[in-house]
């Protein structure tokens, strides 16, 4: 039995909530298990200097977590210097940028800020999910003021960990599980079917490809409930069933 009584391929409890704050132009806190962020959509009006394709827009993504997200303080995370910070970052944006028509995004960034508030396991997992809302959200923001024809989102994007212990699969890993696992695995999938990113690593004891294979069965299957409570937010900005 798991330490909060889930079945093996059980998510733990998701709430989303939509406009949690009141200046950015999307917004979303995402709570899954113990594990709680923020997530802001902020646009900027200019592009990297370094796009050199014209009328292309930019996705990206910064993630942190705050100095009592953990269970004992940690030091107050920059984003520049650390390297664990930066590498989820840019998972984040590589995510998301799969869903966006950056063409029709036109020459403007949008930059998504994952904050994790509380950390019980899957933080980078629940920022991707998360930071999909507040994406959509900004779009939505966006084509409200005029500033694009249409919301330029392909599909819905969620991402979710899966890993073994004891020889046994088992889905949206808490803390305590993370750090037994022989085996840790995060999935980012399109509601299209398509996988997007796969960071697996066999911890003490390899895994066989039988195993891959269930894991991601697992995972997709999670990640269409994920979808379904994004959409609870989004039915008006961009329905899932407009996903290609």
């Amino acid at each position: 039995m798991r330490k909060d009584k889930r079945k093996k391929d059980e998510l733990r409890k998701v709430q989303m909530t939509s406009h949690v704050l009141d200046h950015a132009e999307g917004s979303a806190e995402i709570i899954m298990g113990g594990t709680r962020l923020i997530c802001s959509a902020s646009v900027d009006l200019s592009v990297p200097k370094w796009i050199q394709t014209p009328e292309t827009g930019w996705v990206t993504a910064e993630y942190g977590m705050l100095p009592r997200s953990t269970h004992s303080r940690m030091r107050r995370d920059k984003t520049a210097t650390s390297g664990r910070s930066q590498e989820i970052s840019r998972l984040i944006g590589r995510s998301l940028r799969t869903a966006v028509d950056l063409k029709k995004l036109g020459e403007r960034q949008i930059c998504i800020d994952c904050d994790v508030i509380q950390a019980d396991g899957g933080t980078r997992t629940a920022a991707i999910t998360g930071g999909f809302v507040a994406l959509a959200l900004a779009l939505g923001h966006l084509k409200k003021e005029v500033l694009i024809e249409d919301i330029p989102l392909l599909h819905y994007v969620a991402a979710v960990s899966v890993g073994i212990q004891n020889g046994e699969i088992l889905l949206d890993l808490c803390y305590q599980e993370d750090q037994k696992a022989e085996t840790d695995m995060n999935v980012v999938f399109a509601s299209t079917g398509q996988l997007i990113e796969i960071q697996g690593t066999a911890e003490g004891k390899t895994f066989s490809r039988k195993q891959l294979d269930q894991m991601l069965d697992v995972a997709w299957s999670a990640c269409q409930n994920l979808f379904k409570e994004q959409e609870k937010l989004l039915q008006s900005v961009f329905p899932l069933s407009f996903s290609k």
